[in-house]
């Protein structure tokens, strides 16, 4: 059963405008040495002029979906893997075929009719319910090799289980069930409640933290090793009164150890040998930017060929502002970013302002490799049940090659609160779907300031803006499946560069480069498993067909696992800022 959208009213059409900002005429130039300057000796090719600046706009894609966008995960068959809590009480999707699901361990409703998961088609704009079976309430994810959805972990009956959701190859699949979720016991070797993910070089899932664990794991676990979990003492450090280390942030570094940020400060892990082999220094200021102080953090885009790597962490809270909640005290939300160079031998913070504070901000990393998106969250107060009370409705974005005072700039503002359990995810064609916000302990649709949120709905950046079109490449060629320092071929056209071409002269074509992007699981203000590599461009030619605006670029992918561990990611090619109408799926192994 998929659920069509249903077609608008005049009322729709009114509270599902496209809210669009102002556009801004800027030069589109990527000043990073590692992007290829495209000079085609038949036509003097001037770069290309964009529309960058601030604005986007926002469109909302369904009123309701029937549960709330907790967790999301893209998967390469272009649909988006959703689910909350099953103890959330019912919800607003049936379950289909009058299934109902039976659970004597459940806390709320041993017999629930009602769906706590849905699977999102990107292309259709429908839905449909997935089955979960025990509690997936704030869990972690990582995609595997193979494109299969790992679930990893939750509450009281699913604290230790693993659930799998396989990329459905057509739509015929969900028709006799297959297409679900499947669910293994007590998987995992302690309980995972508010625990990150983080995929490794050889697949391998690295599952840290959670409440009351001071620990990691592994997943799947290896044949002949230890199936317990390894103390990490760091944890225990990081531990507050309000905790403030939960969903600690991870990011895999490009020596192949684990950059581990916790509360306000981390450590470079080798988890091969259970070694720190680095401490950072504290954050500037002391204060707690992860659960539940929720900022964000990414690992910033990697050059070709990279030596250096740096992570970058924005928003969260004052000490002590999850406890003044409790009585509807809301401090204001930090408002300040920590940016750093992970690889270098004394690393140090250089610290930045955002436009405006926030708290429960999802950091997105953008598919020109130039931009990342600050998304959702509030201005003020936690993560938390009722613990914020002023929205951040415009997402800022950062700029990380800017010069710094120039690399933050506001966009324009849905009218939906995104609040605690509210999350984001990047799609193939550019956009950010962004869904969820209960900050309530149940469903709550009337009689609170901010109720429960089903709808989901899209950001579109500046560079989907149709002003762009003309400049916007459409990749028609390349390949399914890469290996590891392959050099390879994308073919792609550019309607400028055709009509100039033409005409006789040059342009259309500036600054090209290729970017391949790792899809997140993204919950509670994180991205995990978030990746983007500018791939080194060997050279760019007119195509053999020598048709105009026609161009076929040699790529050299990543060198190695541990640069881009093995999975399926979304390659776009850029030019200027503006990447291709749609990124292509490739896998790598």
């Amino acid at each position: 059963m998929r659920i069509q959208s249903k077609p608008p009213n005049n009322q729709d059409l009114q509270l599902s405008s496209i809210v669009t900002g102002r556009v801004t005429m800027k030069l589109a130039l990527l000043t990073h040495d590692l992007v290829l300057l495209l000079v085609l000796a038949c036509a003097g090719i001037a770069p290309a002029t964009a529309a960058i600046g601030g604005g986007g706009r926002w469109e909302l894609l369904q009123r309701s979906i029937g549960v709330s966008a907790m967790h999301m995960q893209l998967l390469h068959n272009d649909r988006v893997i959703i689910f909350d809590r099953t103890d959330f009480g019912r919800s607003n999707l049936s379950l289909p075929d009058g299934r109902c699901r039976r659970n004597p361990r459940e806390r709320v409703l041993r017999v629930d009719c009602t769906a706590h998961s849905a699977e999102y088609d990107v292309a259709s704009n429908t839905f449909r319910p997935l089955s979960v079976f025990t509690d997936t309430w704030c869990s972690s994810g990582t995609v595997a090799p193979d494109g299969t959805l790992i679930q990893t972990g939750g509450w009281n009956d699913g604290y230790r289980n693993v659930r799998t959701m396989r990329a459905c190859d057509k739509v015929g699949d969900e028709g006799d069930g297959s297409c679900d979720w499947n669910e293994t016991q007590d998987a995992l070797a302690e309980n995972r409640w508010y625990a990150t993910n983080q995929i490794l070089p050889d697949g391998r899932a690295f599952i840290v933290g959670g409440r009351r664990q001071f620990n990691y794991e592994f997943f799947p676990k290896a044949e002949g090793s230890d199936t317990s979990a390894i103390s990490l003492p760091f944890l225990v450090q990081t531990r507050d009164p309000e905790e403030n280390n939960l969903y600690p942030f991870v990011h895999l570094n490009i020596d192949g150890n684990l950059f581990i940020f916790a509360k306000n400060r981390a450590v470079l892990l080798d988890y091969k040998r259970n070694k720190i082999v680095r401490t950072y220094p504290e954050l500037a200021g002391g204060d707690p930017r992860n659960y539940p102080s929720s900022g964000s953090s990414v690992l910033l885009p990697l050059k070709p060929s990279p030596t250096e790597a740096e992570v970058l962490v924005c928003g969260g809270a004052p000490v002590g502002s999850y406890n003044s909640t409790k009585d509807k005290n809301f401090f204001p939300a930090l408002a300040t970013c920590g940016r750093i160079k992970i690889t270098d031998v004394s690393p140090s913070w250089v610290i930045e302002a955002m436009p405006s504070p926030r708290v429960m901000g999802d950091m997105i990393l953008l598919p020109n490799g130039a931009e990342v998106a600050i998304i959702n969250g509030a201005t003020d107060g936690t993560a938390g049940w009722e613990s914020a009370s002023t929205p951040a409705y415009a997402p800022v974005f950062y700029r990380p090659d800017h010069a710094p005072g120039d690399r933050f700039e506001e966009q324009s503002a849905t009218d939906i609160p995104r609040l605690y359990h509210s999350s984001a995810i990047l799609l193939r064609d550019g956009r950010v779907l962004v869904g969820g916000s209960n900050p309530h302990i149940y469903y709550n649709f009337s009689g609170v300031q901010y109720p429960t949120e089903l709808s989901l709905e899209a950001f579109s950046p500046e560079y989907l803006d149709s002003a762009n079109d003309v400049l916007r490449p459409t990749i028609t060629g390349a390949p399914a499946s890469v290996a590891y320092g392959e050099s390879v071929t994308l073919r792609f056209e550019v309607p400028a560069a055709a009509t100039r071409r033409r005409r006789g002269r040059g342009g259309g074509i500036g600054l090209v480069s290729v970017t391949m992007v790792a899809p997140s699981f993204t919950t509670h203000s994180f991205a995990m498993n978030q990746r983007v590599l500018l791939l080194d461009v060997a050279r760019t030619t007119t195509g053999a067909s020598h048709r105009a605006g026609e161009y076929e670029a040699t790529v050299v992918m990543p060198a190695t696992a541990v640069l881009a561990p093995p999975g399926y990611y979304m390659v776009f090619v850029v030019n200027g800022h503006i990447p291709s109408s749609e990124g292509v799926w490739v896998h790598i192994q």
